[in-house]
């Protein structure tokens, strides 16, 4: 979301605008309503009634930017933004009204006696000055409420607009009367009621989208491109969008595979937020990452995930085809102080889950194995015990040739006899299958010699570079 200064900055820009358009609408329907009394033109008594309504609702405009621009809070959990839309609502609803009645009494004038209409100075030149006005206000108005994406400045730079509109209307009649055409003042307040019922029209049918939600034109669409090329989407469920003042706000739905680790999923969920907001900053959008099976799923991450869902550890997963049938093997590690009965149920839901979830032609076979889940007690072992196997270590691999290096050796003593750790070097161009069978190796070779090490850990890492 946009910086906490930057809002209160646009809030302040919001309102400043507001006032100032009071001041000018109240001003001008002062000055319209004088001279079109004094004149006695209708086209301008109707722009003075005109900016009498146009200083209400700006008061209306100033009240809701204040209000949309309160935080959220537990009756608004969105905010307050939308009150925009309904004093713009309200505008509408001035716009129409005064429209109807403008075109009322034009008709009425052109059915009867044409009144008599003094075109004097005073009256072109309070509509001369409204233009000028109209204009820089319209323009200020519209600028900041691009800025700050307001649907009650937006409103307000349109009244302006069909302001301007009206007011050279309103001149050109008053010019016509100048010259003998009696029904040009007439026509003119005609003209000013069309363009007010235009305006309202517009600025109805923008509010009603903001309040029935109409998402923007397109923006799901290119939402939509940008989420797919995001690593690790494998496809979007929903995009639901809305309009909430400055911001559009919403939901997106996507799909992930299923064989994914949670903190996969989250990373994936940051990168598309990271991407949407750095394209669309004014989007607040929320993401919900749901499993897919995918097609290129193989049979391995299958047998994973359902040992994952069941919270149950497995390694040794083996995978054969044997005559055209598939045939699994695993291991399973549990709780050693566990029953055997306890272990066998839970080796027997994985197997039927498997089952289930490949098929029934499909050969399931597992192997319990004792977790260790306690802490050993132990302590470093003699020097010279350290220093023998060590010897030892670099014995076996000097004569097998692949492994090199032997070093960081630790043997420790426990209750459970010797536990010896080590490092070693190969080729990092050595597979990984060919690198654990050269550990294996040595470490069966280790414990041939020494047989009271009950556990051997070998770390393989990859040989630097010779210079």
């Amino acid at each position: 979301m946009e910086p906490a200064a930057d809002r209160k900055q646009d809030a302040r820009r919001k309102q400043r605008a507001a006032l100032a358009s009071v001041a000018a609408s109240a001003a001008l329907a002062v000055a319209k309503l004088a001279a079109g009394w004094l004149s006695g033109s209708l086209a301008l008594l109707s722009e003075g009634a005109h900016n009498g309504l146009d200083t209400g609702s700006s008061a209306l405009t100033f009240f809701a930017v204040r209000e949309a621009d309160k935080p959220a809070d537990e009756e608004h959990p969105f905010g307050h933004a939308k009150i925009e839309a309904v004093a713009a609502l309200a505008q509408t609803g001035f716009l129409a009204v005064l429209s109807a009645a403008v075109a009322i009494e034009a008709i009425q004038r052109l059915a009867g006696e044409p009144p008599k209409i003094d075109a004097n100075a005073l009256a072109l030149g309070v509509v001369v000055v409204s233009i000028g006005v109209d204009f820089f206000r319209w323009r200020g108005l519209t600028k900041v409420a691009l800025e700050t994406k307001s649907d009650a400045l937006s409103a307000d730079a349109l009244h302006y607009s069909s302001d301007l509109v009206s007011s050279l209307l309103v001149l050109l009649g008053l010019a016509a009367t100048r010259f003998g055409f009696v029904h040009a003042d007439a026509l003119a307040a005609i003209g000013v009621a069309v363009f007010i019922a235009i305006a309202g029209y517009r600025l109805g049918r923008h509010t009603i989208d903001a309040l029935v939600d109409t998402a923007p034109k397109g923006l799901a669409d290119r939402l939509a491109e940008a989420i797919k090329a995001v690593p690790g989407v494998a496809a979007i469920d929903a995009i639901r969008l809305r309009p909430s003042g400055a911001q559009i706000i919403g939901e997106v739905v996507l799909f992930v595979s299923r064989t994914l680790p949670l903190e996969r999923v989250a990373a994936i969920k940051d990168d598309v937020a990271r991407r949407i907001k750095a394209d669309w900053p004014q989007t607040s959008l929320t993401f919900t990452a749901n499993p897919l099976a995918l097609d290129d799923e193989s049979l391995l991450e299958r047998v994973q995930l359902l040992a994952t869902r069941l919270r149950l550890a497995v390694h040794h997963i083996a995978i054969q085809e044997v005559e055209g049938r598939k045939c699994v093997s695993l291991d399973i590690e549990v709780d050693g102080r566990m029953g055997l009965g306890e272990a066998h149920d839970l080796a027997t839901r994985l197997e039927t889950a498997i089952e289930h979830e490949v098929g029934p032609d499909i050969e399931v076979e597992t192997h319990i194995e004792p977790m260790e889940t306690r802490e050993i007690h132990g302590r470093d072992a003699d020097p010279a015990l350290i220093d023998k196997i060590a010897a030892a270590l670099s014995d076996i691999a000097g004569r097998r040739g692949r492994l090199r290096n032997i070093h960081d050796v630790r043997v420790r003593h426990t209750s459970g006899g010797y536990f010896v750790n080590f490092h070693c070097w190969i080729d990092p161009k050595i597979s990984v299958d060919a690198t654990h069978d050269e550990v294996d190796a040595l470490e069966r070779a280790l414990r041939a010699d020494f047989p009271d090490v009950t556990r051997i850990v070998g770390h393989a890492e990859p040989a630097p570079r010779r210079s």
